[in-house]
């Protein structure tokens, strides 16, 4: 089965999505949508096959150059880019997080069931082969007593902030920061591992343009807690962890889980770490596409149900340290 993939947005995150999803025998680029012819059709001169160029959205949808989307344009976009594909019937993989908050999640489901196409959110980390070795193995910890999941990464581009130039990273009017890039990195795979949470508490650091730009979470669930750091103006080296009665799992980066051990409590160690062949955003793209040959409408990882979980939950974290984005005014 070749599926046909249009793409919305020519940044460096949509380059490494197709060198990724070249690697599928599936994947066929044939459609890029920018708002600049220019920079549209340099863009689709490095392909060998050059995918047509839109610079209309509605005509890129309206055509039969292809079956499906591909959504990598800011934050603010999301929804209203998705449920314009998905009204003409055209299936959606939408880069994290799905949409600014859960009004646009609960819309763009809506319009996946409408249209019956399939909506997934790009979540790579939960889809890679070793989130896999976590969930096959957590069972080995004994009881769960806490999640902990950190992803701190200084911005180059807050250099800039500094120097007083505002980029799209730190303008709430693309429902950006710290949270909304990096903190449901943290998130997501805590609800695909443990489910929805019984409350939240957050706290973090708002900056002057009106976003975060660093924070923390501690979660409750029943007879365990989950802690969650992010950040993008400062680095953080510390490992995630799954502590249990029995001993501790350790994953070297939620984001990208590359190595993952069990620290048992009598001193030994397991190494449950699961080779990986391909390019982290392979497993996304595999994944869409076997939900497309299999007629199916819903992803069991990066399911429907966890994407809304994940958007309330940072909803919450953002009502709490006072964080609004002009995209909230709809809801």
């Amino acid at each position: 089965m070749k599926v046909r993939f249009g793409i919305i947005g020519t940044n460096w995150i949509t380059e490494r999505f197709i060198q990724a999803a070249m690697e599928t025998e599936q994947f066929v680029l044939t459609a890029v949508h920018s708002r600049s012819e220019e920079k549209g059709a340099a863009f689709a001169a490095q392909y060998d096959h050059p995918p047509t160029v839109f610079t209309d959205l509605q005509q890129m949808v309206s055509s039969d150059v292809l079956d499906a989307v591909y959504i990598a344009s800011p934050n603010s976009f999301h929804a209203e880019q998705a449920i314009l594909c998905m009204n003409h019937g055209k299936h959606v993989l939408c880069e994290k997080p799905l949409a600014s908050n859960p009004y646009e999640v609960k819309k763009m489901i809506a319009a996946a069931r409408e249209n019956n196409v399939l909506l997934m959110e790009a979540m790579k980390s939960t889809l890679m082969p070793n989130f896999k070795a976590i969930k096959d193995n957590m069972y080995k910890l004994g009881r769960v007593r806490r999640y902990f999941a950190s992803y701190c990464q200084y911005s180059s581009r807050y250099d800039a902030y500094k120097q007083g130039t505002v980029l799209n990273a730190f303008n709430p009017k693309f429902s950006n920061g710290s949270l909304m890039d990096l903190g449901v990195y943290c998130i997501y795979p805590m609800v695909a591992l443990f489910g929805r949470p019984d409350a939240v508490q957050a706290v973090g650091v708002l900056l002057s343009s009106g976003v975060d730009g660093e924070g923390s979470m501690v979660l409750r669930y029943p007879k365990m807690d989950a802690v969650i750091m992010h950040s993008k103006i400062s680095h953080s080296y510390v490992p995630a962890e799954i502590q249990g009665e029995n001993g501790t799992m350790v994953i070297d980066k939620i984001n990208q889980p590359y190595d993952v051990k069990i620290h048992y409590r009598d001193g030994t160690i397991e190494d449950i770490t699961q080779s990986q062949s391909h390019e982290s955003m392979y497993y996304e793209v595999k994944e869409f596409i076997e939900l497309l040959e299999t007629d199916k409408r819903d992803s069991v990882i990066n399911s429907l149900e966890n994407s809304l979980i994940t958007a309330e939950i940072a909803a919450e974290a953002r009502k709490q340290i006072g964080l609004r984005f002009p995209a909230d005014d709809n809801a």
